[in-house]
């Protein structure tokens, strides 16, 4: 029997998003992270593979996007969270790696604080979905499936 492998993407949440379902819910929601990766598995995983990381730590995010290319990752989503607006080794880590990236958001950082509303993760991926909710998740997955 041929066995033919899924492809993977790696899903990389920034900080404070461990506390998605208690932070800020008239913002974030209630849907805890482990939610929002029972959600995405239960949708998507008989198509492709997700795997899924979450730190507060820069230089964690940054050896996940890096280690992403022995792991055969054919796409990256990343809410870096507040990393966003001032990471410029995590912009240059997504860079440095031949891998399509889409950042994510679950607010829309559009519409929010002044300093909330410029991404230099934004210049180093495909774009940026935002505003959606958890279904700004999905939406960078539906993506990766069409391509």
């Amino acid at each position: 029997m041929n066995m033919v492998r899924k492809q993977k993407l790696m899903i990389i949440n920034g900080p404070n998003l461990n506390l998605l379902g208690t932070r800020e819910p008239d913002v974030y929601g209630n849907g805890t992270l482990e939610d929002l990766q029972e959600l995405l598995t239960l949708k998507y995983g008989q198509q492709i593979d997700l795997d899924f990381f979450q730190t507060n730590i820069e230089g964690e995010i940054i050896n996940a996007i890096q280690k992403c290319q022995s792991l055969e990752i054919v796409g990256i989503i990343i809410n870096p969270g507040a990393y966003t607006h001032y990471s410029i080794a995590i912009h240059d880590a997504l860079k440095s790696v031949s891998i399509p990236a889409i950042e994510v958001h679950i607010s829309n950082i559009h519409n929010r604080e002044e300093y909330r509303k410029t991404s230099v993760i934004a210049p180093a991926t495909l774009g940026q979905i935002s505003g959606f909710g958890f279904k700004s998740y999905a939406l960078a997955v539906e993506y990766f499936l069409m391509i």
